[in-house]
């Protein structure tokens, strides 16, 4: 089984071998939507190619009346997705490392992604750029290469969704604990400046994404991430919770963690928060 973080001395080790790998750039800034092209033309791991968040991570926003807003970042086809990777120069041989420099919020949505269409030899750079940098690994600069088409075909799922009309059903029945992974602020209703409206799904645990990092912006090691898990979840199985937070993204990080920790199963609600607090029908809480 693939192990879903590889270290920087690790990732030098897999390059030097010759293996078949394609690195995958994913920074994104939020608030800066082309900073990531740009950082990605100023330095990345050598022979890495760029994934934007917006346009290859996710489907285009929903704007015809009539039709059910998915959220910031909602996600495309699984058939849309593998054509798209394929036309980028992914096969099916290719062991692929994620990488960001943002704790790994945005290359585990590609990890998720890659496992969402079945390809399950994906690993996330632990650490990042960051990382990779201290390890005293080369740097380049320039475009990003461009791949010839590969064979890339769609496989079963390794990864399960939970739709809106799904999770707004079983609230109030006991049957989930829905975990949020934004800050603690905007869990809460405060601060909110990426939705238009502040709150959280009723009955909703929160673990913020980025208490899966150490110090270092490493990932906690495997024995600490279970701890901490459990004692959110008490005794609930993985399968029993559903991740979620703003847009979809950095639920992907808490599912990254719990693969980590031995605790994978969990679904994702890719509409999360955005979708959530778009539709008139969903019942928003505020505070803790």
């Amino acid at each position: 089984m693939t192990q879903a973080l590889i270290n920087a001395p690790a990732l030098r080790a897999l390059l030097a071998s010759g293996s078949p790998l394609l690195l995958c750039d994913c920074s994104f800034d939020l608030s800066d939507t082309g900073a990531g092209v740009r950082h990605h033309a100023e330095r990345h791991v050598p022979g890495a190619i760029y994934l934007n968040l917006d346009q290859d991570l996710s489907a285009p926003k929903r704007t015809v009346d009539g039709a059910p807003f998915a959220g910031r970042h909602p996600l495309p086809t699984r058939e849309a997705f593998v054509a798209r990777l394929a036309a980028l120069g992914f096969r099916d041989d290719l062991m692929v490392v994620a990488y960001d420099a943002s704790g790994g919020m945005y290359a585990a949505r590609l990890w998720w992604m890659l496992r969402w269409v079945g390809h399950a030899a994906v690993q996330v750079l632990d650490g990042g750029l960051a990382a990779w940098t201290a390890a005293d690994g080369a740097l380049q600069s320039g475009a990003a290469p461009v791949l010839a088409s590969g064979n890339f075909t769609l496989r079963p799922p390794l990864v399960s969704t939970l739709a809106f009309e799904d999770l707004l059903d079983g609230l109030g029945r006991g049957s989930r604990l829905i975990v949020d992974a934004r800050s603690p602020d905007r869990f809460r209703g405060e601060n909110e400046t990426l939705d238009p409206v502040g709150g959280h799904i009723p009955g909703a645990a929160n673990r913020f994404f980025r208490d899966n990092l150490g110090p270092e912006g490493r990932f906690k090691p495997a024995d600490q991430l279970r701890g901490e898990w459990q004692q959110l979840i008490g005794g609930r199985r993985p399968a029993d919770l559903v991740q979620q937070c703003g847009s979809g993204v950095t639920a992907c990080h808490n599912l990254l963690a719990l693969e980590v920790a031995g605790l994978g199963g969990s679904a994702l609600y890719p509409g999360s928060w955005s979708e959530w607090c778009g539709r008139s029908e969903a019942p928003v809480a505020t505070g803790a």
